[in-house]
């Protein structure tokens, strides 16, 4: 039986020749991320170590995200313990006001994620990577407490779901509803501890903005990663990001998988996920009655990238928000937010009755700068619409393409862009 794509980077890593599902190992890690939240969780766990030094002050990342610029004392205080320790152990990938961006972002951005690297993150979404073809996956803080401390993890190996793409998509189709699809398709346990390992000829029709909104949202799926092969775009993305070294594991022609799945990308439309699971999907053309919406949140780990700002202003352009509805646009990085600057783009969403913040996970979470009230209901490019995720617990939340967010702000109901 050969391998997949994860199984041979995790043997690789385990200096090990073969894997095989459910094999318990230990492996060396190339990236061990946190954010304002995890990290101060994990560094409390590393008092409690008798080895109190990281293994690396290059590999570990430490990005400030969620609640930044702080909201308040506690988030406040939670920032210093962070930067405390970033000074304290010369950590060089700290990001904090001026620098920072949203992690899941900001990580590829900054070239500190390649094909073949293993990284664990203190949160969810660091499935991220797998765009770059390289194994990662979220880890609670002890585990990264762990990682920063010795530079190695342990897992279960994941057996692995093949998902083929084929086809070439409309135009509003985009990675955020190639995901959904398949979040509805199999459920949010269908890939549960599995690996969602992405192949077909229809993968040259995926930018790396699809890619990387693809396989973050695995998570949502139950999935332990996403990962991509690496072809043309992705060596491209990493030639232009990172200086690193990079290394290519291709799945094996016999290696085995649990299920296997064909998503024709010709047949996708605009999804849209009602509350409150990822799996309550509906396509556009689905919702028959009108569904008001009171906020429309453009932005996150999931779609904050340029891509996206670019799609939600050619449909915002010359158009108003809704009366009483709030839009709020969110570029997920320093550098995209200055290069939506020099396009353009952010005067787009300002003339149309938008606001633009500073990259912050903000409202994805409930956190700030979009919170929701009772009753309220919000279009959202984010990943979670769990219930209360963005405010209170009687508020909705519904998950949606930049295409779809944009164009339904414009209309105040969940829309199509072809309906303006």
């Amino acid at each position: 039986m050969g391998m997949t794509m994860t199984q041979k980077i995790l043997a690789a890593a385990a200096h090990l020749d073969k894997v095989v599902p459910g094999q318990l190992i230990e492996v060396d890690l190339d990236l061990v991320m946190g954010n304002d939240i995890t990290t101060p969780v994990a560094i409390n766990e590393m008092e409690r170590f008798d080895r109190k030094t990281v293994f690396s002050k290059d590999k570990i990342a430490l990005v400030m995200d969620h609640f930044i610029p702080n909201k308040d004392i506690k988030s406040a205080e939670n920032c210093k313990c962070v930067r405390e320790f970033a000074c304290k152990h010369e950590i060089a990938n700290y990001f904090d006001v001026g620098q920072m961006g949203i992690e899941h972002a900001l990580v590829p951005e900054k070239g500190l994620a390649v094909a073949g690297d293993v990284i664990i993150g203190a949160d969810s979404h660091t499935c991220t990577y797998g765009a770059l073809g390289a194994f990662s996956t979220g880890v609670g803080s002890t585990d990264m407490a762990a990682g920063m401390s010795t530079g190695q993890a342990w897992f279960k190996v994941p057996s692995a779901i093949r998902f083929n793409i084929v086809g070439k998509p409309s135009k509003w189709v985009s990675g955020k509803d190639v995901i959904l699809h398949i979040i509805g398709l199999i459920g949010v346990d269908g890939a549960l501890y599995k690996s969602m390992e992405f192949a077909g000829e229809g993968l040259k029709y995926l930018s790396m903005d699809d890619r990387f909104t693809i396989a973050n949202m695995a998570i949502e799926a139950g999935g332990k990663n996403g990962i991509f092969p690496v072809d043309e775009q992705t060596e491209a993305y990493m030639k232009e990001h990172s200086a690193r070294e990079y290394k290519v594991y291709d799945a094996d022609d016999d290696a085995e998988y649990d299920e296997e799945y064909t998503i024709d990308l010709s047949e996708l439309k605009s999804t849209v996920s009602f509350p409150h699971l990822p799996e309550n999907t509906k396509t556009i053309d689905e919702i028959t009655e009108p569904v008001a919406v009171d906020q429309a949140v453009i932005g996150s780990c999931t779609n904050g990238r340029i891509s996206d700002l670019r799609i939600a202003a050619e449909i915002l352009k010359g158009r108003k928000v809704a009366k009483n509805l709030r839009c709020i646009v969110i570029p997920a990085t320093q550098a995209i937010y200055l290069q939506a600057l020099e396009e353009g783009l952010l005067k787009t969403f300002i003339e149309a009755g938008a606001i633009v913040s500073t990259p912050t996970c903000g409202p994805c979470l409930g956190g700030y700068m979009g919170v929701l009230a009772e009753g309220e209901r919000c279009i959202s490019t984010t990943n979670r619409n769990f219930v209360g995720r963005m405010g209170h617990v009687k508020s909705e939340v519904y998950l949606a393409s930049p295409a779809v967010a944009a164009a339904s702000a414009v209309l105040g109901r969940i829309a199509s862009p072809d309906e303006l």
